[in-house]
């Protein structure tokens, strides 16, 4: 019997990768410790997706699923043949939690409500006989001979043959992720690289984006140019926001952008109808005009532009009455119309910081961690799991799988 501070295994961060590691090293039978420094577990878990919790990503093919986690790859696949996909939903479903999958194989609870998972996980670690200590922080991790002897927490030492560090990266610092996890990894003799923001909203310049914060622009393609030469075109949904733009389609395309502010000034095109060239769409406002021709330019506008943005897209156009009756606009005017529609301007100033990021990179180099079990290489009783892996990809449930998947296999190893 192992006295009170003495433990098989310590799990730091009570996230959805610490939880899942706790609750399966307790079901093989470990006596497990999971701390968490915030006064609940899943403060992040609770807040993704928007609150929906975007659980998984549900593609089945574990060569397709991999390919979005760049060259980490190949780290990989032995842990995803130990936990993948459908294990995840076989576990989930175990607990009390059906999926439903949308678009793009985006797997979601079938509740959409993130707190309700956050809840599932907690009852399943409870469940599992774990001991949960919360409200206290690690204040020190102390190690020698290459292992960690011991953790330090409110005054009293608690030690472990094993410890897996689950405490996530800096993305939403309120939510506890303060890089606490990145500080220890470096003292441990890890190479740890520096985080920055990849998942992340875009500043714009824009005044007419900010007035329209909010709004969604749906089905539009995105043309981004460096110094005036195109560079990238992106296509599906934007979301305007009261500092720039966000939505999947812009977090997942935001390191690219980044790397491209390196060159030169970043601009963009929003094409409302790129279904439709200019001459086409064009015609398609005079028969528009044609039918309502006796209402106020202002009224007719707002079947033709994208919902909720016909005012702020009126004001961009110079010297145009709004009052006007639609007979009265000219075809110069008409033509500026269908040209706005077709290149709404964007001026890109920056990427929004750590606290707005979905996912920030950086973290322990794969080359350092046996990715079969996510035992550290370096420090022969630690694992290392989730977001202090540096390993990017994009939105749309690959975060949190990569919990789910080297939670369990850590906490199956460890």
């Amino acid at each position: 019997m192992k006295s009170d501070g003495a433990y098989d295994v310590i799990v730091v961060g009570g996230g959805a990768a610490g939880m899942v590691a706790a609750g399966v090293a307790a079901s093989n039978g470990k006596r497990v410790l999971l701390i968490e420094k915030n006064r609940k577990l899943g403060e992040k878990l609770s807040i993704t997706g928007g609150g929906r919790c975007n659980i998984a990503n549900a593609e089945e093919d574990e060569r397709k699923l991999l390919s979005h986690f760049g060259s980490a790859a190949n780290f990989l696949y032995s842990a995803f043949s130990q936990f993948g996909v459908r294990e995840t939903f076989k576990f989930f479903e175990s607990i009390g939690v059906p999926t439903v999958v949308e678009a793009r194989n985006r797997a979601f609870p079938w509740s959409k409500s993130a707190p309700e998972v956050t809840a599932a996980m907690f009852k399943y670690v409870k469940g599992q006989g774990v001991d949960i200590k919360i409200g206290l922080p690690v204040a020190r991790v102390q190690a020698s001979n290459g292992k960690i002897s011991h953790v330090l927490m409110g005054g009293k030492e608690y030690t472990a043959d094993s410890y897996i560090f689950a405490t996530g990266g800096v993305s939403h610092p309120e939510t506890g992720s303060t890089g606490d996890g990145f500080r220890w990894l470096t003292e441990l003799g890890h190479s740890v690289e520096n985080p920055t923001p990849t998942i992340v909203p875009l500043r714009v310049k824009e005044a007419w984006v900010k007035s329209l914060a909010g709004t969604t622009i749906k089905d539009m393609k995105m043309t981004i140019f460096v110094d005036g030469i195109k560079k990238q075109v992106l296509k599906g949904d934007v979301l305007l926001t009261h500092f720039g733009i966000s939505g999947p389609l812009i977090l997942n395309a935001a390191g690219k952008i980044a790397d491209l502010m390196q060159e030169g000034e970043v601009t963009a095109h929003i094409d409302t109808y790129p279904l439709k060239d200019l001459g086409i769409l064009d015609k398609h406002i005079a028969s528009v005009f044609n039918e309502h021709k006796n209402k106020e330019l202002q009224n007719v506008f707002r079947s033709i532009a994208p919902l909720g943005t016909s005012d702020a897209l009126l004001s961009l156009v110079p010297n145009i009455d709004r009052d006007k009756r639609v007979h009265s606009v000219t075809k110069e005017e008409r033509r500026r119309l269908a040209e706005l529609l077709k290149a709404l301007p964007l001026t890109i100033t920056g990427l929004m910081g750590l606290d707005r990021a979905v996912v920030a990179d950086g973290g322990v180099a794969l080359t350092e961690i046996d990715t079969k079990t996510m035992r550290s290489k370096v420090c022969e009783n630690l694992f290392v799991v989730g977001d202090l892996l540096n390993i990017k990809r994009p939105t749309g449930g690959y975060s949190l799988q990569l919990c789910w998947t080297t939670g369990y296999v850590a906490g199956k190893n460890a």
